[in-house]
């Protein structure tokens, strides 16, 4: 067996790393062809990965002009602990506001209210920044994935 086939990860252990984490590194194409790279906290809706940003931010400008998108989630500090998945795919832009706000609404449940921040508060600021963001869904058109921990034994 290759070790690329060893190290893959099954679709339960995909689901389970998507959900336990809460960075993603997105790459969206600038105008130019360069790579515009950024991290975004994100929630995972149907087992796809979503997030949401300011509808002016240069991510949201490049995906409007093109939908393609790779994503890249990733934990462990040392060589037998790197797990990762990489999705390559399109977006689905959500614009009505009820949508925009549920993605904002997740994605502070999990990974903005560990601040200890109160629940009213952390509603104010959903509220108040969904009224200027887009929501993203990724549609995965291929989905790679690597766990090093499974070299150990």
């Amino acid at each position: 067996m290759k070790q690329r086939e060893r190290v893959s990860m099954t679709t339960d252990e995909v689901s389970a790393l998507l959900h336990a984490l809460r960075k993603v590194q997105i790459a969206s194409l600038n105008p130019d062809g360069s790579v515009h790279l950024v991290t975004m906290f994100y929630t995972v809706v149907e087992e796809h990965i979503a997030f949401w940003t300011y509808r002016t931010s240069q991510k949201a400008r490049n995906l409007a002009r093109d939908p393609r998108i790779t994503c890249l989630v990733e934990d462990g500090e040392d060589y037998f602990e790197l797990r990762g998945v990489q999705i390559a795919g399109a977006v689905r832009t959500l614009t009505d506001p009820d949508d925009v706000l549920a993605i904002g609404r997740l994605i502070a449940q999990g990974g903005l209210s560990a601040g200890g921040v109160s629940g009213d508060t952390l509603e104010d600021y959903v509220q108040h920044a969904a009224r200027k963001r887009y929501g993203y869904i990724v549609e995965p058109r291929r989905v790679v994935s690597w766990d090093h921990r499974k070299l150990t034994g």
